[in-house]
């Protein structure tokens, strides 16, 4: 193993820290962890991650003394539910973790989301470690303290922010990934140039092949992409301004992850950011902010990478315009029942448009609907 990449979150005082970034982490997760301090780790996993990293994790981190059980919940947002939530919770109580030891999320996002809220409110808060093992979640979820749960009114509607302590992103893992799952992944990777960096969104079109593949380039853009949230993170914690930039295509991605029942053979959640983006820069083109020229690109580079780029591409459809509407109005972003975007000037010109009138968004999605 080579050393790892670092990048830092500096948050304030004690809440700062890294994320490490390399192949073969999780083996070499015990001094990391041990270092920490606390006596035990309780491990929140899925049933698809579990066989592959369970037990190698559990011995790494017991041959440098921490006491550790696992918890395994079923793959998928089904398991971002209160039922599920209470079971974690329970489970980690009947581990006896107490407020000085972990909770570990050893898994893709819907693990972190779920691991992380259950350490936010575990004993009023148990210190919380992310071990991403998906791309999206090594790009973006596991990073900047964003926990939370789904209700059948939304995604994410009930939550808390709990920075991790740790991020160990084993880019090794990502080769027991699925090709759908890794395309899923690299939306957000390059959301990340589309926001702010145009030079980051011309690379990702010279080098995506080898993030997928495994070379060098993997590490790089996950690299860019955590140094990226960092700096956005320490900015805006709590999501209260600029944050919101990281919710580009997720506006209209959410809705469509909603009218799907976030059933994950029909969609999942990166498949809606790439529709949802390829949409926001088409909006953004229709009411005259950003050249055509630009939406084309994005979303010729994103169906390069094999992503959807269009309403139609969702299973069994995506409904009709009203209904993406009501899923909408569900949305993190809405204030005061208006609806906010966010839309660009262009590549890497990305901003937060509130009030957007409902009247235009429908208008645009008929004829989305309606482009076949």
């Amino acid at each position: 193993m080579t050393d790892p990449l670092t990048v830092r979150v500096p948050l304030d005082g004690a809440r700062a820290y890294d994320i490490l970034i390399g192949r073969g982490l999780i083996d070499a997760a015990g001094p990391h962890l041990a270092a920490l301090g606390g006596r035990a780790a309780g491990i929140v996993t899925d049933e698809t991650v579990a066989p592959l990293y369970a037990e190698r994790f559990r011995a790494a981190l017991e041959r440098h003394g921490l006491r550790t059980s696992v918890v395994a919940v079923e793959p998928g947002e089904g398991s971002k539910s209160y039922a599920h939530y209470a079971r974690v919770c329970d489970a980690l109580l009947g581990m006896r973790i107490e407020r000085g030891d972990l909770v570990v999320a050893l898994g893709g996002g819907v693990v972190g989301d779920l691991a992380g809220f259950a350490a936010a409110t575990l004993r009023r808060g148990v210190r919380f470690v992310q071990v991403p093992t998906s791309l999206l979640a090594q790009v973006d979820s596991s990073v900047g303290g964003k926990t939370g749960i789904n209700s059948p009114h939304g995604k994410n509607l009930i939550g808390a922010f709990h920075q991790p302590r740790l991020v160990l992103a084993d880019t090794a893992a990502l080769d027991t990934l699925s090709e759908r799952e890794m395309r899923a992944g690299y939306a957000e990777v390059a959301k990340y140039g589309l926001i702010g960096d145009a030079d980051f969104f011309g690379w990702c079109e010279a080098n995506w092949r080898g993030i997928f593949s495994g070379g060098p380039e993997r590490e790089e853009a996950v690299a860019a992409c955590c140094r990226a949230k960092a700096g956005v993170v320490t900015r805006d914690e709590r999501e209260d301004g600029e944050r919101a930039l990281l919710n580009l295509g997720h506006t209209f991605g959410h809705a469509l992850e909603r009218i799907v029942g976030y059933d994950p053979a029909r969609l999942v959640h990166g498949e809606g950011v790439a529709i949802g983006t390829a949409l926001a820069f088409r909006f953004s083109a229709r009411l005259g902010l950003c050249a055509g020229q630009d939406a084309g690109r994005v979303a010729n580079h994103l169906a390069l990478a094999g992503l959807p780029t269009r309403l139609q591409a969702v299973p069994g459809g995506p409904g009709d315009a009203d209904a993406l509407l009501d899923a909408m109005a569900q949305d993190k972003k809405v204030r005061d029942g208006a609806l906010t975007f966010i839309l660009a000037r262009g590549i890497g010109q990305s901003f937060i448009a509130p009030g957007i009138d409902r009247d235009a968004v429908r208008a645009f999605l008929q004829d989305e609907l309606a482009a076949g």
